[in-house]
């Protein structure tokens, strides 16, 4: 842009200088030949109301003349000088009878005593350089002074009221003026030409810069980049460029934004009904699994009640027990899958409460004690007494608890330390990351779990010890009913090997 500013002007002003160097002397050479014919017709009117030789028009003939910078001598019908205003009358009146007699001289009989080439015949010292277009029957014509080389454009002719004239004015004037007009042109050029490109450069950097930041926002808004926006102040059409920009930047972002917002959304449901049908297949397939085994032994052992094998009462009853024990492992397993699916699926509402929970812990071991008698299980709480108050729902605790303190019984084996079964229950309180917690772990002594199976064991059906849970009926569902529970409450939940046994824990808010 600001090469084409400077361009611009510069070839306004070559050509003006052309046309000054080409056309201005012939405009010049017009505008004198108006001027002398503006003259003349002073002069012609002068001659008709016979006043040309009054002082009234001497005043008139110098203002015309010093304005127009022009000389004139008139002449009678005689010949004879009746008005001049010029630096050499005679001169000129010697020229004016060229122009009558074509160059040829006044002979001497037709002049007077003492005038001019009455002595010797006059030699022409002017050649005519170029005829003009006569106007009204006046001559016009471009002379050359052969001495001097000075050049003038003359008119003459006849008046109306009698006699003759002669004009003329010099064309050095008109080439003066026309070498300064040039010279001017070409200063006032080059200041107009840096000046031009200066505010080029400027108009050129203003306009620019916008038009480069818009570049570059439409450059981050390709790449998905929305944080540019335009910061031009001018009330123009650039300006209302940009704030369509930044309008379409933010419906664009928003857009996207939402779009992402869906997609995102989109992926959560297919995962989660992949996530539901995968878990759907798993569990009609681990379901299937388990309750195959104790329907076989109920279906056998009512086969051979029904084909009379058991043929006294003790033996009868040996075979219902079995049945009864069978369908009660297979009850309990069906209510612990309908809570773990409840759970799983989002259909047990959580019920926060403030209560004891060395309270729930008692009242849960209580009902376990001659489980742990038969066992020979040593327990031990602590404290052993007093309150201990944390916020959750109390039933969901206690589940989780009660499946602890199920596979702690279960799994309590001699220590080698002690020689005893050791159950331990420990509540503390610890410092959370949402503040304070109370920690709630069950130690039972025995063999620790192997390290590739901590990770699985809190997968619906997983066994660590598939023969020794089938003795005790374990079902392998009761840690993931706590994993759901406490990914539901939202608390931390683990365990952690020792040499010497197994704890598991979990965390509830400190009330």
């Amino acid at each position: 842009m600001t090469l084409f500013g400077f361009s611009l002007v510069a070839a306004a002003i070559l050509i003006v200088f052309l046309m000054d160097q080409l056309f201005l002397e012939r405009y010049y050479e017009s505008q004198k030949r108006d001027a002398l014919y503006s003259a003349y017709e002073r002069l012609d009117d002068a001659a008709k109301r016979d006043k040309i030789t009054s002082d009234e028009f001497d005043a008139e003939l110098v203002k015309i003349m010093s304005t127009e910078n022009v000389e004139v001598v008139v002449l009678d019908e005689g010949s004879q000088i009746l008005k001049y205003y010029a630096v050499n009358a005679q001169e000129m009146m010697l020229r004016m009878w060229d122009n009558l007699l074509d160059g040829s001289g006044i002979p001497s009989g037709n002049r007077k005593s003492g005038e001019p080439g009455q002595q010797e015949e006059q030699k022409n010292i002017y050649e005519v350089v170029r005829q003009l277009d006569s106007l009204d029957g006046q001559s016009f014509q471009i002379v050359r002074n052969t001495a001097n080389s000075s050049q003038y454009i003359e008119m003459w002719g006849s008046l109306s009221g009698g006699g003759f004239y002669l004009m003329r004015t010099t064309m050095e004037s008109i080439r003066q003026n026309s070498r300064i007009a040039g010279r001017f042109i070409l200063y006032v050029g080059a200041a107009v030409m840096l000046l031009g490109a200066i505010a080029s450069m400027i108009m050129g950097r203003e306009l620019s810069g916008p038009i480069r930041q818009l570049t570059l926002i439409s450059k981050r808004m390709r790449d998905l980049d929305f944080s540019a926006k335009y910061e031009g102040q001018d009330r123009n059409e650039i300006h209302e460029l940009g704030e369509n920009m930044n309008d379409l930047s933010s419906t664009l972002e928003k857009t996207i934004s939402d779009l992402k917002t869906a997609n995102a959304e989109l992926r959560q449901d297919i995962d989660r009904r992949d996530q539901n049908e995968r878990m759907q297949r798993e569990f009609i397939s681990n379901v299937t699994h388990e309750l195959k085994t104790p329907i076989a032994l109920i279906q056998g052992y009512a086969e051979a009640l029904q084909d009379g094998i058991a043929d006294d009462p003790e033996q009868m009853r040996d075979y219902t027990s079995v049945i009864m024990d069978e369908s009660a492992k297979m009850n309990t397993m069906v209510q612990k899958l309908l809570t773990l699916n409840h759970l799983e699926f989002g259909q047990s509402e959580v019920s926060m409460s403030r209560f004891d929970i060395l309270a729930m812990i008692q009242g849960c071991t209580a009902s376990s004690q001659i489980l742990m008698d038969e066992a020979g299980i040593r327990m031990r709480i602590s404290p052993p007494a007093g309150e201990l108050y944390v916020w959750s729902d109390q039933f969901m605790a206690e589940e989780v608890f009660q499946n602890y303190l199920s596979n702690a019984i279960h799994h309590c084996e001699v220590s080698d330390d002690t020689g005893s079964k050791n159950l331990d229950i420990r509540c503390e309180e610890v410092s959370g990351d949402s503040g304070k917690k109370v920690r709630i772990s069950v130690f039972n002594s025995g063999t620790p779990i192997p390290e590739e199976s901590l990770a699985r064991i809190w997968e619906k059906f997983y066994k660590v010890d598939k023969a020794r849970t089938r003795e005790y009926g374990g079902s392998g569902v009761g840690l993931s009913i706590v994993k759901a529970i406490m990914e539901q409450l939202g608390e931390q939940y683990g365990v952690k090997n020792y040499d010497n046994g197994v704890c598991f824990w979990f965390e509830l808010d400190a009330g």
